[in-house]
């Protein structure tokens, strides 16, 4: 029989269409999949849409529509585009599938006999847009959600509660018992502190609105309906049978659960809680990943800059744009896509280091020996295999822990290999001194780097590793990577096939560049362009923003970036904040250090082209310049502009 692996994406709110960050969540997933296949795992690969709640209601509402038929429509979307990307699910769930609600219907039950549940009723602060409950220490200013920056409501209704602080010391033992638990350890650290902080019993039902699971008649009360957050996490479970007979419940424990780095704290502390509490086996691995940005701008509809995948793919290609985004990026690090370093990868690493690799392997085939090429031994490429092979033994920890970039990194050393042995051994003069077996070796090992590298990038590029198995006459299966890779085998003989050129070189720019945003400046353009009655503020809303004065201390510019400015600035805080600012085109570093300036201090922070910024600097640009906004005479820092 063989091992089971069982890999997740989330199961994605039907409030939006698919975007980038859908795409490289669940391109991961894919990957994880394809890899555990071609170790000869028995895979269950599962995605799906998460379709209740009352964000999906007011949504369905606005648009006239009910909140079957709204779902409906966006959940197809998501599968549609999982479809075209050729990405192989086992099984696309949805929170309204009739097996999942009353798989969800059957852990309640089972958590009320187990004594977690008991009703009593709430009163606290509700985010709508993240279905969350937070405590006032929670908040930002008093009244804003921490995590989206969207004001909360107070909401007092009866509820029944799960017993999360029964759980808090077992959690924590967890936490210790793997290092490796939740990826990357950074966002570890930050869960175990959230535990450490105290955990507070967690409401699991509404009685505000109507569109979710209804509670199972052992708790003969109607009116509520299941919290959306324990309805969506048991997909896991109920994907796989739980609730309704099993079937596929040997699959469980995830081998991995793939999430973006907003909804870790629900998957790393309520998720594992419920299943202690279900008496199910716990997750092996939590892996949360960043966001992504667009030139270093935050992506929104209204900036104009939002990638759709589905374009990039189809520009550039799929493998070319899973190559970039695992390559590019550290796994839980925010990313940024700028289109110009796609098009650097695709004429760099692929076209030029992998690509041109194969055609010169094939014209010098073609040319010397009809294609058939032949080496009993490879004695005088020795050393060679001796560091592709100790390349190859670091690979699996680099991948077992989403390191891809560095794994990708290592891989292309093998690249680097072949090509090197190519221009050291100069074959073109060997053949002209009638030296052809020493060619032929030549070629037998550059065909091996170039198996054994297909094996191995497979998982990330399958199109593309494909036609390079095709052009080396071998295929991409279990025994062929048990043969090449976990045994360490070369291949003596190969007949290849001719085959055109893998990545054709990116001349220009195949998308629409993104609007040029400048962060300080936009908000600012787009009120004076646009300002209509619609979008007047009240002075209620306006107190909401906390804009300070502060000295900047330092200033230097942002490595490969044209636009922005590194600032440290005082604000009276006993400590400086790190600002990024899209101030470079108007200002030298110099220039600006000691000069006071008006600051937004209570913006969520964000990362700009990878690094944190605090706060945001105010400055007013009209056709030709920019023109910070200061105070008109020295200022003591911290001060509140009203």
């Amino acid at each position: 029989m063989k091992d089971k692996f069982f890999v997740t994406s989330p199961i994605y709110y039907v409030n939006d269409v698919p975007h980038i960050g859908h795409a490289y969540t669940t391109i991961i997933a894919a990957v994880l999949a394809r890899e555990a296949a071609l170790r000869g795992k028995e895979v269950f690969f599962l995605t799906g849409t998460d379709e209740h709640g009352q964000k999906i209601e007011q949504a369905a509402a606005s648009r006239g529509e009910t909140p079957a038929v709204y779902a409906e429509k966006i959940s197809a979307k998501f599968r549609e585009m999982w479809d075209y990307f050729g990405i192989k699910y086992t099984r696309f769930i949805r929170t309204t599938d009739a097996d999942h609600k009353a798989g969800v219907q059957a852990a309640f039950e089972k958590m009320w006999q187990n004594g977690d549940i008991y009703k009593g009723e709430f009163e606290g602060h509700y985010c709508v847009s993240c279905e969350a409950f937070w405590t006032d220490t929670q908040l930002m200013d008093g009244e804003l959600c921490p995590d989206c920056g969207k004001a909360t409501t107070i909401l007092k209704e009866e509820n029944y509660f799960f017993k999360l602080s029964k759980y808090q010391d077992r959690l924590l033992e967890w936490y210790a018992s793997d290092e490796n638990l939740i990826l990357p350890k950074s966002r570890k650290n930050e869960v175990v502190r959230f535990a450490q902080g105290g955990l507070q019993d967690l409401s699991i039902t509404r009685t505000t609105f109507e569109w979710g699971v209804k509670l199972p008649a052992i708790a003969s009360d109607p009116k509520h309906i299941i919290y959306v957050w324990l309805d969506a996490l048991m997909n896991y479970v109920t994907a796989l049978g739980y609730g309704t007979g099993g079937k596929n419940m040997d699959f469980w424990a995830a081998d991995y659960h793939i999430i973006g780095k907003d909804i870790l704290r629900f998957h790393a502390v309520y998720w594992p809680a419920f299943l202690m509490s279900l008496n199910l086996a716990l997750p092996k691995r939590i892996a949360a990943h960043g966001w992504w940005t667009r030139d270093g701008a935050k992506m929104s509809k209204s900036k104009g800059n939002v990638i759709n995948p589905r374009e990039v793919a189809d520009a550039y290609s799929l493998d070319a744009f899973s190559y970039f985004m695992l390559r590019d990026v550290p796994f839980g690090q925010d990313g940024d896509f700028a289109q110009k370093a796609l098009v650097d990868r695709i004429n760099g690493d692929l076209a030029n280091d992998l690509g041109n690799l194969l055609n010169r392997l094939l014209g010098m085939a073609e040319k010397y020996f009809a294609l058939a090429i032949k080496a009993v031994n490879l004695p005088r490429f020795g050393e060679e295999k001796k560091q592709t092979d100790a390349i190859i033994e670091g690979l699996a920890p680099l991948f077992e822990s989403l390191q891809f970039h560095r794994y990708l990194e290592e891989l292309w050393r093998v690249f680097t290999i072949g090509n090197k042995a190519i221009n050291d051994f100069k074959p073109w003069e060997k053949m002209k001194t009638g030296d052809s077996d020493q060619v032929a070796e030549l070629l037998v090992f550059v065909a091996n780097l170039l198996a054994k590298g297909a094996i191995l990038l497979a998982p990330i590029m399958p199109s593309k590793c494909a036609a390079i198995a095709a052009a080396l006459g071998i295929a991409i299966n279990a025994e062929t990577r048990k043969n090449l890779i976990e045994q360490g085998g070369w291949i003596a003989n190969f007949t290849l096939t001719k085959r055109d050129p893998l990545f054709a070189r990116v001349e220009a720019l195949l998308l629409p560049e993104a609007p040029n945003i400048a962060a300080e400046s936009s908000v600012a353009e787009k009120s004076l362009a646009s300002a209509t009655l619609q979008n007047c503020v009240s002075i209620d809303d306006f107190a909401k923003v906390a804009i300070k004065v502060g000295t900047i201390l330092s200033a230097k510019k942002v490595e490969k970036s044209a636009k922005l400015l590194l600032l440290s600035v005082d604000l009276g805080e006993g400590g400086a904040r790190q600002i990024v600012s899209g101030i470079s085109e108007f200002y030298e570093p110099e220039a600006i250090v000691g000069a006071q300036v008006c600051v937004i201090a209570n913006l969520k922070p964000a990362k700009i082209m990878g690094i944190e910024s605090e706060g945001m600097i105010l400055a007013a640009k009209d056709k030709n310049s920019l023109k910070l906004i200061r105070p008109e005479s020295l200022t003591e820092n911290g001060t509140l502009v009203k």
